[in-house]
């Protein structure tokens, strides 16, 4: 039988979300640099979650087949941070980021590496912006790039499908170039109140 949740109360959830809509911030204007197209940004959701209770929770992203670049953390912190995209999407910012015309063999011999690249570089953006400003450390594995459903991506990562998790995720889209995309990270429920305590103390020392 899953636990209940634990509680995530209005106060902390705005202040997560502020954090959040920095790194996030960064991150985008570091796409806009690498594609020269103008970022558009949804507002993060936030929800806590099970493994069953995540194709629901991914708002908008049911699609059968997804591209993502992911990044482990450990530390203060532990999770999961990821670049996602529908395969259609990946391929377009390949093609932008490389001049390869889209369905050449070149395209998706590059489509690894190139995304590796881009999600290393965005996840880095996201995650260094919440621990500078925590003044907390993590420690990253290396990226990996795989291809599956949203669950298949998460849920090997996770050894508890019952565990609860918070879930981020912040859609973003290049209406030029038609690309869209989610930044996501997932933070094991054990990481929240280490979280919350550096949250807190960054509220205070704001207030000094």
């Amino acid at each position: 039988m899953t636990k209940a949740p634990p509680v995530l109360t209005g106060e902390k959830k705005d202040a997560l979300m502020e954090l959040i809509n920095i790194g996030v911030g960064r991150a985008a204007g570091m796409l806009n640099q690498m594609t020269s197209h103008q970022i558009s940004l949804r507002v993060p959701s936030i929800a806590l979650v099970t493994i069953d209770d995540l194709d629901g929770a991914m708002e908008g992203r049911t699609d059968d087949l997804l591209a993502a670049v992911k990044m482990d953390f450990t530390g203060t912190f532990s999770g999961t941070a990821a670049l996602i995209f529908p395969t259609a999407s990946a391929a377009q910012l390949v093609s932008c980021l490389t001049d390869e015309e889209l369905g050449t063999p070149d395209l998706d011999a590059l489509r690894a590496v190139t995304l590796i690249e881009v999600g290393n570089i965005v996840v880095n953006c996201v995650m260094g912006s919440i621990t500078n400003m925590l003044s907390e450390q993590v420690r990253y594995s290396l990226p990996v790039y795989q291809e599956g459903s949203i669950v298949s991506l998460v849920s090997s990562d996770t050894k508890n499908v019952d565990e609860w998790m918070l879930l981020v995720q912040t859609r973003f889209s290049i209406e030029q170039l038609q690309i869209e995309g989610d930044i996501v990270l997932i933070l094991e429920v054990g990481s929240l109140d280490a979280l919350f305590a550096g949250i807190d103390r960054l509220s205070a020392g704001s207030v000094e």
